[in-house]
């Protein structure tokens, strides 16, 4: 009896040791490592393995570890849902890390139903109205406001420049045509604002082309386009095949400049295209790996103590941009922890009181403009950061602040 007892005191001092869990915090985390998108999704997953180990080696959560649990699920929705069951049923998270648009559009009714705030790298501004998705958040200017931000920007800065002054004069309006894949709820996301940008601006309007993302010749969409003969093009597509729609433009001679969604503007768009890129303009969640910002040398520092294997040649911004994402994690944990719930409700809350929030708490860190949640709107920013490319290197070409500039019609545009 005595050795019973014994046994069960050792079972017991076991399962309540640090290893099995004791002062952690889980996030579970889906990926694209191996999917259509993993172009920039496996740099994004190496980033947050290292923002994770940063906070952890720097207090955690109020002293709680961060216990990281990240699945790649190929870029396929089935899988994602798979993963999230466990998630939720088996490893007990306290909130989602997401990846695409598809997945986390696919996602939402049951993320909202089961009340777990999903942190998402879709940026899509159908995931920004607490109406209809208030569990789902986005750390990025959305979508949308980023494809109205480029649009005017080029339009003003661009189209009213001594570039097209031969077409101005001649009595040429601007016009748009817009590459992306239409199956795809990522690259399509965007589709609709832009175009209604297009009727505030004036720009006429042609024929969408259909390229895939994980396209390695886009001649055929190239002349369809150039049948058009537009002045400006959208690519709502990641960065190897917006390189290759770009590469093809120029050799065919279409003759229009080019606007990027953020997934396919880095510095790997820079050297896969060359010349091809040059004046290439596209938007930005936060700051380009290397930049002169507040915690780059943090970044830079634990891409070598983690990952020190990895070729520098392989990162980017999409580290930077899980040092953002996981920066507001850590806050809104931290928020709610200190108040006494780790549930969904709690962790949701303390989003919604983030006011010009910036990346640990250091103005102008990560070149992530502020951060604002409300109750009643989830898009973090109406600020968008729009780069080009010029003479090989990117350089900020406007910040932007759509919310201000369109103030009459921002509240109209939540949702889309």
């Amino acid at each position: 009896m005595g050795k019973r007892i014994l046994l069960l005191g050792l079972a017991l001092l076991f399962l309540c040791s640090p290893a099995f869990g004791a002062g952690e915090i889980k996030v579970g985390s889906i990926n694209d490592m191996t999917g259509a998108t993993s172009d920039v999704g496996k740099d994004m997953a190496l980033g947050i393995r290292e923002c994770v180990a940063y906070i952890n080696d720097h207090g955690g959560i109020n002293g709680k570890k961060i216990k990281l649990l990240l699945y790649d699920y190929g870029y396929r929705v089935p899988e994602a849902i798979t993963i999230y069951k466990r998630f939720r049923d088996y490893d007990k998270i306290a909130m989602l890390s997401q990846w695409g648009t598809g997945d986390t559009e696919a996602l939402s009714p049951t993320v909202n139903r089961d009340k777990m705030v999903a942190l998402s790298d879709s940026f899509s501004g159908h995931l920004c109205d607490p109406k209809k998705t208030p569990y789902n958040f986005v750390y990025g200017t959305d979508y949308s406001t980023n494809a109205r931000a480029c649009l005017t920007t080029w339009y003003e800065k661009v189209w009213n420049s001594a570039k097209w002054e031969k077409e101005r004069k001649a009595g040429k309006k601007p016009k748009l045509v817009c590459f992306y894949m239409f199956s795809s709820p990522y690259a399509s996301a965007p589709i609709k604002a832009i175009k209604d940008q297009a009727k505030l601006l004036g720009i006429e309007v042609g024929k969408d082309q259909d390229v895939s993302l994980v396209a390695l010749d886009a001649k055929s969409q190239v002349l369809g386009a150039k049948k058009e003969n537009p002045t400006i093009v959208w690519h709502g597509n990641t960065t190897m095949s917006v390189a290759t729609a770009v590469k093809d433009a120029y050799m065919l001679k279409l003759g229009a400049d080019h606007i990027v969604n953020n997934w396919g503007f880095d510095q790997n768009l820079v050297r896969l295209t060359g010349k091809a890129g040059e004046g290439v303009i596209g938007v930005a969640a936060c700051a380009f790996l290397g930049m002169d910002v507040p915690m780059m040398d943090e970044v830079i520092k634990y891409t070598k103590k983690i990952n020190p294997g990895v070729a520098p040649g392989r990162r980017d911004i999409r580290t930077v941009q899980a040092w953002v994402k996981f920066g507001m994690i850590k806050d809104a944990l931290s928020i709610a922890d200190k108040k006494g719930s780790l549930k969904g409700p709690a962790i949701k809350a303390a989003f919604e009181t983030f006011r010009d929030w910036v990346p640990f708490g250091k103005p102008g860190a990560l070149g992530r403009s502020p951060v604002t949640y409300t109750a009643t709107d989830h898009r973090p920013s109406g600020v968008s950061m729009v780069y080009s490319i010029k003479d090989g290197k990117i350089q900020l070409l406007e910040k932007i602040d759509m919310k201000k500039k369109y103030a009459d019609k921002w509240a109209s545009w939540l949702g889309w």
